[in-house]
């Protein structure tokens, strides 16, 4: 089927609905965790008298580990398989979300970003594995349909994340409170995470998530394959693919990250106010990817790419150039233009790459670390001219996007080719 063909067909393959809706609900988790980590930024801003661009280093330890780590998790996948891959996942989580306790004691900056950064490597440990096992999970034309799914846990995950931070971390942020009492609020939360991921993965490794070995369009390579010899950079849709990656990722952190203050720019005081603006920014994401899934049945996803491209570029541009209320709900709207980008891109990017699908998916997968790129750049970009000018940079993200799924994400070549 061609990559801009409309999608029709079974959900899943006989047999796989139960390990579908298992794997999806892990979503749920990273969206989560992901989200928690970018309430973060304001809130070691506050607590080391950081500028917005040093602030954001939050984000690139933390989207860095993408960087690091995908590759090694696409040998660890061939090793040990899918499941035990998401278990080792979720165990290298809970050593990284307990080592915010000795940060938060110490009140030491780099090792909350150390921290950080261990639990962006289970967390790309847990993507890596997660979004290729439910791209397979059925026919190859319905990928972006499971995995905008999958993806409406991600961001049910990332609107409750704000919520969180709002009422357990951000709102002891006082001016009056000592430094070391505002660091401790993280202490709590993050145990916590701990203890529920240490027996999520105590559940996953006991649940019946069978191995993927062969399907249809997705198959495996075997020994002395002579396409497995092929460069993935060779394949310009994929690689174009990662780019969109980088910058879908960059953009839809940057501005998250970002948010609460630019908010707070915009006349509310509010920072839990602000947070709950920012958990609407995420249930954006979640509606429109319910909505994309079904979208997604009469309209191919290269073209849906593009029409979310082009409105989240005009939106990020109004937003830019105004102030008050129409400068945060044109951010906020964000969130629904950005939900169906990442499956798309995704599934676009995997297309037609059979037994070279591995290797697609581990290279659009590195791509994810534009969310250590793209943040810093737009706070780097804020303490020289302000958040609204910085939005240049989401503006530029948001064009490409939309250039990718109107021409980019055409297969130039595919295995038969």
């Amino acid at each position: 089927m061609a990559a801009d063909s409309r999608h029709s067909g079974a959900l899943t393959s006989p047999g796989f609905v139960i390990p579908f809706i298992t794997v999806t609900a892990l979503f749920f988790v990273f969206g989560f965790i992901t989200n928690l980590n970018m309430a973060l930024v304001p809130h070691l801003r506050h607590v080391f008298t950081l500028p917005y661009g040093l602030a954001m280093l939050a984000e690139s330890a933390f989207f860095l580990a993408y960087f690091v780590f995908a590759g090694p998790t696409s040998k660890l996948i061939e090793a040990i398989g899918y499941k035990k891959t998401m278990v080792v996942s979720l165990f290298i989580q809970v050593v990284g979300c307990l080592l915010f306790v000795p940060a938060a004691k110490l009140v030491n900056f780099p090792l909350f970003l150390t921290a950080v950064f261990v639990v962006g490597a289970g967390i790309t440990a847990l993507q890596t594995a997660a979004n290729p096992y439910v791209s397979i999970l059925g026919p190859e034309s319905t990928a972006p349909i499971r995995l905008t799914l999958a993806q409406a846990l991600n961001s049910l995950g990332g609107t409750f994340a704000p919520l969180v931070a709002g009422a357990f971390i951000l709102t002891s942020a006082n001016v009056d409170d000592s430094q070391a009492a505002i660091a401790n609020t993280v202490r709590g939360p993050y145990i916590a995470i701990a203890a529920a991921l240490l027996i999520l993965g105590l559940a996953v490794a006991f649940s019946h998530l069978p191995p993927v070995t062969s399907t249809q369009e997705f198959r495996p390579g075997k020994a002395g394959d002579e396409v497995l010899k092929r460069s993935i950079w060779s394949y310009k849709h994929t690689v174009l693919g990662a780019v969109g990656i980088f910058f879908y990722v960059g953009v839809e952190v940057g501005l998250a990250s970002i948010a609460v203050n630019y908010f707070n720019l915009q006349g509310m005081s509010s920072a839990k106010t602000a947070s709950f603006l920012v958990s609407l920014y995420w249930l954006g994401a979640l509606v429109g990817r319910l909505l994309g899934a079904g979208i997604l049945t009469k309209v191919n996803s290269g073209k849906l790419v593009s029409i979310f491209g082009f409105a989240a570029a005009a939106l990020i541009t109004t937003s830019m150039l105004t102030s008050g209320n129409m400068a945060i709900w044109t951010l906020v709207l964000c969130g629904f233009f950005n939900s169906i980008m990442f499956p798309n891109i995704f599934t676009l990017g995997i297309h037609g790459l059979g037994p070279m699908t591995s290797k697609g998916s581990g290279l659009i997968m590195t791509a994810v670390v534009g969310g250590a790129v793209i943040p810093p750049m737009i706070g780097a970009l804020a303490d020289k001219v302000g958040i609204a000018h910085s939005f240049i940079i989401p503006m530029i993200c948001y064009l490409y996007i939309a250039y990718y799924g109107l021409w980019g994400s055409k297969p130039t070549r595919t295995v038969t080719t």
